[in-house]
């Protein structure tokens, strides 16, 4: 291969990465399209303790829910517009100005208009058609802008809306002075190619902020957001730990370290609580961390095979891009079917038990013919145990190191 090709690909290494310098805003969606994962409810403490939470974490934007729900809903936003955090707070509203009026009364210095506008949502959900759509997004970001709020104005299912209509309905909203548009893709539709070329051509049409709504039906929720932040979007709405309708949204805590071990923007996140605050969600929504979730999952810093092990026990950076302390997690060694004899000292050497390579070695037939026989890697106490029958089968003759 040719020497200026190879240097070509170098170039392509996430350490080499061109976005260095990009300025992204986080707005936090959890307490919106987060609750409305089917069967999750917040109370209204959990909302202003998640609320809490997400300022901690440094994001700029918290999407607090729907004021024109009334009611619990109503009340918990205007708490949270007014807890003095430091986020903005942005209230989601259909295109209709009451809801807009609604946000506004809460305090919410931010609102989301939301409009569909493929022609599927348009003409069977909405049963309306498109100079309707360009009429009523022109009225509500007019109103809105008169009450001197920042208005991010929402196309839903913007990823099977036909471009042409798309670039209209984003110059019709700003027009009247919308300071964002959000291209949801509301059924995770695109694929991180297409979406970059769409993203781009629609801030070249139009100069306008961007900002990334992308759903996980085809598990590419992450991908397309950054394949958005590519082309030049510099807002990514997100939840903890991806909730979200359907198969949820972009994972806040995968955006923020793909975006900064991958691209080389740190978004000057407090990662420390990334587990934290995820745990305290999903239960609060009776849900569990996935043990093999990116990010926050356990299994992230856990190593069992003995090639993976003792790689980790030389250099944790050998199979870790980032170390467990950063999201508030701790590594883990686990004894299993797949262990090599360097686990088995290490292991032993945290009781105070000193084995040679050796006799580690001679251990490892009976330790994986147990987690065969248990289904499952094996607790320390099981090890132990293991340790000590060998040493009386021996006649405690084991050499020590």
């Amino acid at each position: 291969m040719e020497r200026t090709k190879v240097m070509e690909l170098d170039a392509l290494l996430p350490i080499d990465s061109k976005m260095k310098d990009v300025q992204i805003k986080i707005d936090d969606t959890t307490l919106r399209d987060g609750e409305q994962t089917a069967g999750v409810v917040f109370t209204n403490d959990e909302k202003l303790k998640i609320a809490r939470m997400l300022d901690r974490l440094g994001v700029q934007q918290i999407e607090a829910g729907i004021p024109v729900m009334g009611g619990d809903e109503r009340e918990v936003i205007e708490e949270i517009a007014h807890m003095g955090l430091n986020a903005s707070i942005l209230g989601w509203n259909r295109a209709a100005i009451p809801d807009i009026q609604t946000s506004i009364d809460c305090g919410c210095d931010a609102v989301a208009i939301s409009l569909a506008t493929s022609d599927i949502h348009i003409k069977t959900k909405l049963q309306k058609d498109r100079p309707w759509v360009i009429k009523s997004i022109r009225e509500c970001v007019a109103f809105a802008k008169s009450k001197g709020v920042y208005v991010s104005v929402n196309a839903e299912d913007a990823s099977r809306t036909e471009f042409g209509f798309l670039i209209e309905y984003a110059k019709a909203a700003q027009a009247e002075g919308a300071d964002r548009i959000r291209f949801c893709d509301t059924i995770g539709a695109m694929e991180p190619f297409r979406m970059y070329q769409v993203v781009k051509a629609l801030i070249d049409e139009t100069g306008l902020e961007v900002e990334m709504h992308t759903h996980n039906d085809f598990g590419m929720a992450v991908a397309n957001a950054l394949a958005g932040i590519h082309a030049g979007a510099n807002w990514v709405n997100v939840t903890i730990g991806g909730l979200g309708e359907r198969a949820g949204n972009a994972a806040l805590d995968e955006v923020v370290m793909a975006l900064k071990y991958l691209e080389g923007v740190d978004l000057g996140t407090d990662t420390t609580i990334f587990h934290e605050v995820t745990d305290f969600v999903m239960r609060a929504a009776g849900r569990t961390i996935p043990a093999w979730k990116p990010i926050v999952g356990s299994n992230i810093f856990a190593h069992e095979s003995g090639i993976h092990a003792d790689g980790v026990m030389k250099n944790p950076k050998t199979y870790e891009i980032f170390p467990p302390d950063e999201v508030g997690l701790e590594r883990q060694i686990v004894v299993g079917k797949h262990s090599g004899s360097k686990t088995i000292e290490m292991k032993l050497a945290e009781y105070g038990i000193a084995v040679s390579r050796e006799d580690a070695a001679a251990l490892l037939p009976t330790v994986r013919a147990k987690a065969v026989e248990f289904n499952r890697s094996l607790f320390d106490k099981e090890l132990v145990k293991i340790y000590k029958e060998f040493v009386d089968a021996h006649d405690g003759a084991l050499r020590a190191t």
